[in-house]
């Protein structure tokens, strides 16, 4: 029976490399939301050299400018989107299958990597989630139409949301500072 339990809390412990396939599908994420960030800020020089055309009209100028906003904040939006995937891989890698010997040789290893559990790497990723959220909200807003002034209350009601948001993901679980 001992033998029995052995082999079963062996391969109860084997697993745990299943999540292998996380790391390495997040690794994968990572590389196509970076691909789409630089192809989209690749697109900027090109917007550009149009927006600095002075056949443009008023109008035609506003449109492009608000392009060129949305590509930024395209860009922007991939590139956090690529840093969230990469520090979910590292740290599934970390929790799961064991430690990055090249990781901790390098002085960066403590910014990216936190051993403090699967609890603390959710508020991590959760925190750069709603600076997604917050880019997304900014750049859908730049193409809304303010037709009444109610429309701007709405606009400014989210404005507010957004800070009380950015507010509460700065404080801790007892509402002291985020810093640990």
């Amino acid at each position: 029976m001992k033998k029995l339990e052995h082999a079963f809390e062996k391969l109860l412990w084997s697993s745990r490399f299943i999540m292998l396939g996380g790391v390495i599908f997040s690794a994968m994420m990572a590389l196509g939301a970076f691909y789409m960030a630089t192809v989209d800020a690749l697109t900027l020089p090109g917007l550009l050299r149009d927006y600095s055309s002075f056949e443009l009209g008023d109008e035609q100028r506003s449109k492009l400018r608000a392009k060129v906003i949305t590509m930024i904040v395209k860009s922007l939006d991939g590139y956090v989107i690529t840093a969230i995937l990469i520090i979910f891989s590292l740290g599934l890698y970390e929790f799961f299958i064991g430690k990055l010997e090249a990781a901790h040789e390098s002085p960066l290893a403590p910014h990216l990597i936190h051993t403090g559990g699967l609890d603390e790497l959710k508020e991590r990723i959760a925190k750069l989630l709603v600076l997604v959220l917050v880019i997304e909200f900014f750049q859908r807003a730049l193409f809304l139409a303010f037709d009444t002034p109610l429309d701007l209350v709405y606009l400014a009601v989210g404005i507010v949301l957004i800070s009380l948001t950015l507010l509460l993901s700065k404080l801790g679980p007892h509402g002291e500072n985020g810093a640990h």
